[in-house]
């Protein structure tokens, strides 16, 4: 009985103060939902830290707060309300502290807890370019495909690219909303957002029915960062709120990485700066999983095309770099330049003519021309 009344005391407080609020996270450490819910509801002295003006502002909001029916309307529509202690509830965002969510609406089948367990936040600009949307939904699918799940906020931009990339690939993708979970916003995004919850899920701090504000957005980054193993910017101004969510990110002790753009774009120049003072910079999936996965799940090097030249025997290699490039070469000549004994020298440049490095004529030597090439005898 006392886990009921303690989840129905959070669903009330989720509609008294807005996510993130510090003074009412430490109410709850110390004190516990249901003391602060009785303290608030009937008056009294006030909790402490909590000005006569707050106080009654949040006596205001909780005289209209009915946490049984927001609860029964939530599970008629298949939406579950999370709490910190519940074997649903992921433990990393304990790591917010005080701004810890008071609870988490959650529509979906899959457990938050374990598709969080193995996931990457993919964040960007709203208004993004082609490139963007190309980045964006790339990694999120190649990381879908490799079993992370991507988690973003459900926006238009670079947050809607790396959902439809998830999805996709039919991979898991979770969509941290700054309204209620019954509330599409954007409205674009109608189809997508219902996607995401019919296939993903749908995690909100805010009760159902509540809209989004400006300021929620930039509360909602927090959770986002605190949920997965790192987060990916992909394209940001200087002054974005994708940038908060890496901050966020940072201070968690979680991974921070960025796409590069185009050093013109100011699209890019909030990346660009990131990837200056603390990011890491990635440019596939295969890059973000060896910095947030487990030891040994390295990306593959990235090589220039392999040149027969490349796999030349070290001191055949050496003749053939002592070749002048446009004239014919003694034997004498060509030992010394490349330091070795003129039977050696021989010996190397059989090799090299063998291999269609050079040509010879009489007593001189001289390099191959590439079939591409206008030929002629080089003897100058």
């Amino acid at each position: 009985m006392s886990e009921v009344r303690e989840r129905l005391a959070r669903a009330a407080l989720t509609r008294v103060v807005e996510p993130g609020d510090e003074l009412m996270g430490r109410w709850l450490l110390e004190h516990g939902a249901l003391e602060v819910r009785s303290a608030i509801e009937n008056g009294g002295v006030a909790l402490e830290g909590a000005s006569p003006e707050r106080w009654q502002r949040l006596r205001t909001r909780i005289r209209a707060a009915c946490p049984e029916a927001d609860l029964e309307a939530a599970a008629t529509a298949g939406t579950r309300f999370v709490c910190p202690g519940d074997e649903e509830w992921p433990g990393q965002l304990d790591d917010l502290g005080a701004a810890k969510p008071i609870g988490l609406w959650v529509h979906g089948a899959p457990s938050l807890r374990f598709w969080a367990l193995c996931s990457v936040a993919l964040v960007g600009a709203r208004a993004c370019t082609d490139y963007g949307v190309h980045v964006a939904s790339t990694l999120g699918a190649g990381l879908a495909e490799a079993g992370w799940t991507v988690i973003s906020g459900a926006a238009y931009g670079i947050d809607g690219a790396a959902h439809r990339g998830a999805l996709a690939v039919g991979g898991a993708t979770v969509g941290v909303l700054a309204s209620g979970v019954d509330v599409t916003y954007p409205r674009g995004h109608r189809e997508l957002i219902r996607r995401v919850g019919e296939e993903g899920l749908l995690v909100a701090e805010l009760p159902p029915s509540v809209h989004p504000t400006r300021s929620r957005f930039v509360l909602r980054n927090r959770v986002i960062a605190a949920l997965t193993r790192g987060t990916v910017v992909v394209e940001a101004e200087l002054r974005s709120g994708s940038l908060v969510t890496a901050r966020r990110a940072e201070r968690l002790g979680r991974m921070v990485m960025g796409v590069p753009g185009t050093v013109t774009s100011g699209l890019s120049a909030g990346v660009h700066q990131l990837l200056r003072t603390s990011g890491q910079l990635v440019t596939e999936p295969a890059e973000v999983i060896e910095l947030v996965g487990r030891i040994g799940e390295l990306a593959p090097e990235r090589r220039g095309p392999v040149l027969p030249r490349d796999v030349l025997p070290t001191d055949t290699a050496v003749v053939l770099e002592a070749m002048p490039a446009r004239r014919a070469v003694g034997l004498t000549e060509l030992a010394a330049a490349s330091g070795a004994p003129s039977a050696r020298t021989l010996a190397r440049l059989h090799e090299l003519r063998a291999l269609g490095f050079v040509e010879r004529g009489g007593d001189r030597w001289w390099l191959s021309v590439p079939k591409s090439a206008p030929r002629g005898h080089p003897i100058g």
